[in-house]
């Protein structure tokens, strides 16, 4: 499950790169500068979760179990979600998409929880 995780935060972060590329240089003239701010947050959480992942997969080779993939299960669920509605949102316009965002803010939360919890419950007596 770890080398799934460094594959998929490695992905995600090469894609979190070509997306902020792709907004600070072909999104300029295209889109609102609420609509770039949109588009840069999405790319900047999407950053964020890719090095979490990278996290995720170290701690499961110390701490295995459940929780750690959990956690590796809900970053990579957030960025679709999060980051993707806001890609979405941005390029399209279409504010239904803002309602699918916090749905992927919440499974962000509960990645960095599941981490934590899997860290703490093998912790040394």
């Amino acid at each position: 499950m770890e080398r799934t995780f460094v594959i998929l935060g490695a992905l995600s972060g090469f894609v979190g790169v070509a997306a902020g590329a792709f907004g600070a240089h072909g999104l300029r003239q295209r889109v609102s500068p609420d609509m770039l701010a949109v588009f840069e947050t999405g790319a900047r959480y999407q950053m964020y979760h890719a090095v979490a992942l990278l996290a995720v997969a170290w701690a499961g080779t110390r701490w295995p179990g459940p929780a750690m993939q959990f956690a590796g299960w809900a970053f990579v669920a957030g960025t679709l979600l999060f980051s993707g509605s806001l890609y979405l949102l941005s390029l399209t316009g279409a504010r239904w998409l803002g309602a699918i965002t916090p749905v992927g803010g919440v499974a962000f939360l509960a990645g960095w929880l599941g981490l934590a919890w899997g860290a703490w419950k093998h912790r040394i007596s």
